[in-house]
């Protein structure tokens, strides 16, 4: 078969495959022309490239310019969040701030939250330079190991970047992976993805799309009345553009919502430099989860896998060989 990753360890060999390395950046980034900005990004990607599986996160000092940035996206999305994040996230907030140091003045360090994950959820941060391939990026989710960048967007433009950056991944996802229900659902994705074919990588990256980045799940109001669509997907959760568009009042012209169905949603293209034209509402975590494993079960697989913790090897119900990985 072709090569997929048996041990935690493996992680190491596909995690510099970045399809973006993060500094060569494209000519409409705003950061394109700022050479100080590009040397930064090289200084980072040069730490998560360095990066082992067993090694500490380096801690990283942040300059005045790169936390004014921070500031100006955590005041942005700070009034947002009670409106129409889910509990899960408002709550796994609460923990962020208390045991990770996050706060409106402070990035928070990854190595803070990866041992703050670990502990509640076995979940872990990896550090990376850039994009990996959908391929890459699932079979990670099948060891509970999120791929993390840690550069931050432009200073020119704190609202927007045309890439995920540190913003994106701690305010958007980490405080989701404190959360067991939804770190088993990512992990039913990527253990679906190892030895799939390149078609269902595709469909299951569909599905990822829209649930872990731009999934909208149903609330009920704990003093009753009608209930509300709130957001868990990181893609809405750190954008507050997005966010009000999804969730908000927008009347005829708001977005298309339809039913959590994965195998619906296998099947939607998405685009990635616009909102999104559709999002699917999931009756509650745990029915997007129920939902994301009876698929990944029904899915034409070569074999069943499953996770085991102490060891940190994926156990598979068959015998395979695996061909050489292809160098990056």
């Amino acid at each position: 078969m072709d090569w997929f990753p048996r041990h935690i360890s493996e992680l190491d060999l596909v995690a510099n495959r970045t399809l973006d390395a993060g500094v060569d950046l494209q000519a409409d980034h705003p950061g394109f022309d700022d050479p100080v900005y590009r040397s930064r990004r090289e200084t980072l990607a040069k730490f998560s490239q360095a990066h082992g599986w067993n090694q500490p996160i380096v801690h990283i000092e942040y300059t005045g310019e790169e936390i004014h940035c921070w500031t100006a996206v955590w005041d942005k999305m700070e009034a947002l969040w009670p409106l129409y994040a889910c509990k899960e996230y408002l709550n796994a907030l609460e923990l962020m701030k208390k045991h990770c140091n996050y706060n409106r003045n402070n990035i928070p360090q990854q190595r803070d939250i990866a041992e703050f994950l670990e502990s509640r959820t076995n979940f872990k941060l990896r550090p990376v330079s850039g994009l990996l391939s959908s391929r890459d990026f699932l079979n990670g989710l099948a060891f509970r190991t999120f791929f993390c960048t840690q550069y931050i967007r432009h200073h020119s433009r704190p609202l927007y970047t045309p890439e995920p950056d540190i913003c994106h991944e701690l305010l958007g996802h980490a405080p989701m992976f404190a959360n067991r229900d939804f770190c088993d659902f990512s992990q039913e994705i990527g253990l679906a993805s190892l030895g799939a074919s390149d078609e269902e990588v595709e469909k299951l990256a569909r599905c990822y799309w829209f649930s872990i980045e731009f999934g909208l799940c149903t609330e009920s109001p704990v003093n009753g009345g009608k209930d509300q669509m709130k957001a868990y997907g990181a893609g809405l959760l750190s954008s507050f553009g997005e966010l009000e568009y999804a969730c908000g009042e927008n009347g005829v012209e708001g977005p298309e919502i339809e039913e959590w169905d994965c195998t619906r949603v296998s099947m939607q293209e998405f685009p990635i430099t616009t909102y999104q034209p559709k999002y699917f509402l999931a009756d509650s975590l745990q029915d997007a989860k129920v939902k994301m494993r009876k698929y990944c079960e029904e899915l034409p697989r070569p074999f069943f896998a499953q996770y085991n913790s102490q060891t940190q090897t994926v156990f598979i119900d068959r015998p395979v060989k695996r061909k050489e990985i292809e160098e990056s």
